[in-house]
């Protein structure tokens, strides 16, 4: 649950911002280190319409930097076509926010060791025991942050956009709702099924392969998702 300790999260900057032909409201937040000395920043675009107060929780997802995925659209992963699909339907739907996490690269190991691991993968290894020759967990991300920029954004409930049942422990554990999961699967390529199987079968997430979907993959459609999990 929330604790006090979420003051040493503000606003840092906030404007309208249009994306393609839709204007949202980009709002750069920042936790302050406990020493002071660094700031960790996130980004939370969200449609002009979104109302937390309105009662209807909007489509939420939180998205783990990508450079590889989202700046050079490699098909080595999933992420580039999941930041485009949820992007879609977070415009779509009229009542949505993104919250793209800047630290979250290679699952929190940063880019450089992400680029190593791949390495390692080149050589054999999967997407987790590549973290592990490193030296870093399966999973290192804090998803702490991103309930806490949503709460700033008067969101108590949301409907997320995810596969990954850490995230959604993650928000509940840190006070928030998750009313329903939206499926964000099926973005298959020969480059990447390897990694989607691991993150089925080794990690756990449901269906990023997304079975019954088109190769190229799509958004799925809502799952029901009790909102204690």
């Amino acid at each position: 649950m929330a604790t006090a300790e979420d003051d040493t999260v503000t606003r840092l900057a906030s404007a309208p911002v249009p994306v393609g032909s839709t204007l949202m409201q980009l709002t750069v937040f920042g936790r302050i280190s406990p020493d002071g000395e660094d700031i960790e920043e996130a980004v939370a675009l969200r449609t002009a319409a979104c109302r937390p107060d309105s009662g209807k929780p909007p489509i939420v997802r939180v998205h783990s930097a990508c450079f590889t995925g989202d700046v050079l659209g490699s098909a080595k992963c999933d992420c580039g076509p999941q930041l485009t699909a949820a992007l879609a339907a977070i415009v779509e739907s009229r009542n949505g926010i993104l919250l793209y996490m800047l630290r979250h690269e290679g699952r929190g190991i940063g880019l450089a060791n992400k680029i190593r691991a791949y390495a390692l993968q080149a050589l054999g290894h999967d997407t987790i025991s590549a973290n592990l020759a490193l030296g870093f967990p399966a999973e290192g991300r804090d998803f702490r942050l991103a309930a806490e920029c949503l709460r700033h954004l008067g969101v108590t409930h949301v409907r997320l956009m995810t596969n990954n049942p850490e995230k959604l422990s993650q928000l509940a554990q840190w006070g928030l709702v998750v009313t329903d999961r939206m499926p964000l699967g099926g973005f298959r390529t020969p480059f990447n099924e390897a990694y989607l199987e691991a993150k089925d079968n080794l990690m756990g997430h449901l269906d990023a392969l997304g079975a019954g979907q088109p190769v190229t993959g799509g958004l799925g459609a809502v799952a029901p998702h009790g909102g204690s999990q």
